[in-house]
């Protein structure tokens, strides 16, 4: 039994208003899949499956470079933050694990696994934090962490990550994120190929202390906070170091970390191809790594990237699984409404890949027929899918309308009296 946070009363009283409508629709739907050659249960069978990991960073709010304006009832640490992300699992039935950020999240295992078990979550991806300075640390990472030119700022780096892994291997986790902000704002500030040479043997040994069962995810990012240059800039540095270390080593994509009108999901492909896609940080963007909901302002772009996703499973990839979080900044939101919204975007644009005729899509490709080719993708992603997500959650006990029956929880009013306000905590700057 979880300590819940949402009463399963207000669950079931909000579905029953909503109960008929979707039987109805989700009927419908199904009706007009099976004139596809589409199973609607065996599409919404996989899309319950389908999981996302929430950042325990992304239930608080987020921040500009000018002025952080806090929420009401924000999380004052993990435990706090844990309970949110509770209430996202509840309704979604789609977010059943959390990734910490160390040394954010920093707490005794013991009391960790205790708490996510009451709630009945589990522990994803560890995040480790070399792009800022920790109370008592040592030295600076001003001017670089694993790439630093002195030596031992580079090992304090590396004991860094090796305590985030052990901190996951006693609470469950299989994975560590590693992203640095490691970079120059000048033509000439650092030698690029020595400074590449100085991460590689870092990641190296941080590869070393790796459980035989876990898997080691390198992040690129093309700008910020270096602005002249960054240590891994692009998915072809991201390739090259998960080459160099090992089969454990992969690259994670996330959505924001690229140039305007950069082609993602080609990028997805190649990763696929080569056996080194770890996972996704997913988020949209209008201008650079803005971390805006997923779906709010490319939702067709979500879409592309998942298809590629769906055509490996298609084919079979040996293999294949890729880890998927969401990591965003929530500055103008209720942070649990936009990780629900996202969880919901992400499983849609699952749902929207899985219709794709894949016979006749790979049947234009071979006539090079573009222009039916490219209708087929468009066929699936105007498709209105939303009846499929709402009955995947209803299957498992979620919410038909999580955002509505959040608000009618009244959820945000009753941790407002626990939590003090503050003006401190963190929000999704990864």
């Amino acid at each position: 039994m979880t300590d819940s946070k949402i009463s399963a009363d207000l669950i079931g009283t909000e579905n029953g208003k909503r109960a008929a409508a979707l039987t109805s629709d989700y009927a419908a739907l199904g009706e007009r899949l099976a004139r596809q050659g589409s199973d609607i249960e065996a599409i919404t069978a996989k899309v319950a499956e389908f999981f996302v990991a929430v950042p325990s960073w992304g239930v608080g709010t987020g921040g500009t470079r000018f002025a952080r304006f806090p929420g009401v009832g924000e999380p004052r640490g993990i435990f706090d933050k844990l309970d949110d992300c509770a209430v996202i699992q509840e309704l979604t039935r789609a977010t059943p694990t959390v990734s910490l950020h160390i040394p954010w999240d920093k707490a005794d295992p013991r009391e960790l696994n205790a708490k996510a078990k009451s709630l009945g979550l589990g522990f994803d991806a560890m995040n480790s934090n070399t792009f800022s300075d920790a109370p008592g640390q040592a030295h600076s990472y001003k001017f670089g962490s694993l790439s630093h030119v002195d030596a031992a700022t580079r090992a304090q780096a590396v004991e860094h990550n090796i305590e985030c892994i052990e901190i996951g291997n006693a609470i469950g986790s299989k994975a560590l994120t590693v992203w640095i902000g490691d970079g120059s704002n000048f033509p000439g500030q650092t030698n690029f190929t020595r400074q590449f040479e100085r991460y590689l043997a870092a990641m190296a040994d941080i590869y070393k202390a790796l459980p035989g069962d876990w898997r080691i995810f390198s992040e690129h990012k093309m700008y910020e906070p270096a602005f002249y240059s960054t240590v891994v800039q692009d998915w072809g540095s991201n390739l090259l170091i998960a080459q160099t270390l090992g089969d454990k080593a992969f690259c994670l994509v996330d959505l924001g970390h690229h140039a305007p009108n950069t082609n993602i999901e080609m990028i997805v492909a190649r990763l696929i191809q080569f056996n080194k896609l770890g996972g996704f940080h997913f988020n949209d963007s209008k201008y650079g790594d803005d971390d805006l909901d997923a779906g709010s302002i490319d939702p067709y772009r979500l879409f592309l990237v998942f298809n590629e996703l769906v055509d490996a499973e298609h084919r079979g990839i040996k293999g294949f699984q890729p880890a998927h979080m969401i990591d965003q900044s929530h500055n103008v939101t209720d942070p649990i409404e936009s990780l629900i919204s996202s969880a919901n975007e992400i499983r849609r644009a699952y749902a929207q890949a899985l219709i794709v005729d894949r016979a006749a899509l790979e049947g234009y490709q071979g006539d090079n027929d573009a222009l039916m080719a490219s209708d087929t993708l468009k066929r699936a992603f105007r498709a209105d899918v939303e009846p499929i997500l709402a009955q995947a959650r209803l299957l498992a006990g979620g919410a038909i309308d999580p955002i509505a029956t959040y608000r009618a929880s009244g959820y945000r009013a009753k941790v407002a009296g626990e939590r003090p306000a503050s003006i401190g905590g963190s929000g999704g700057i990864v």
